[in-house]
């Protein structure tokens, strides 16, 4: 058994060059031992936990789907809203909810106190995140790196 304690752990903090965007998160997962560069999954671990923390008025991360990985959301404190395909829907304590791969989300703060939300993601290898607003994409290939591209037909530059 891989044992810790939340309160042990420093949280990572973030934020935009411009403030826009911010938060700072325990990453539970990697305080119990993850690797998340792995490739093997008793390394990697099937999944990730984080207790994300979201100061009044911002995003954490922006407007953004998954390739292949679910995430689930439940929050703790705090009030706030998430933008998801269909619009904008108000969180508070105690909402629980998902998204699936290909779906894109982002969770704003939109009350005077901390929005506190606890994630838990599958952690597929291979996934990629694409950014709608600015058409950007991570790619993660090994290494985290992110791209812009104009579509191409898949034998494009092949014959």
């Amino acid at each position: 058994m891989h044992k810790m304690n939340t309160n042990d752990v420093a949280p990572r903090a973030w934020a935009s060059p411009k403030g826009t965007f911010s938060g700072r998160g325990v990453q539970v997962s990697e305080a119990l031992g993850r690797k998340p560069l792995s490739t093997d999954m008793r390394e990697r671990h099937p999944f990730d936990v984080e207790i994300l923390r979201v100061p009044p008025g911002k995003a954490p991360y922006p407007y953004h789907s998954h390739s292949a990985q679910w995430e689930f959301y439940h929050v703790i404190s705090g009030r706030g809203i998430v933008r998801h395909e269909g619009g904008r829907t108000e969180i508070v304590p105690g909402d629980a909810f998902i998204f699936e791969p290909g779906e894109p989300h982002q969770i704003v703060n939109g009350g005077s106190d901390e929005l506190v939300v606890y994630v838990v993601a599958d952690n597929p290898i291979g996934e990629s995140t694409h950014y709608p607003d600015s058409d950007k994409w991570i790619v993660r290939s090994p290494e985290r790196r992110v791209i812009r591209s104009e579509s191409l037909d898949y034998f494009d530059g092949e014959e």
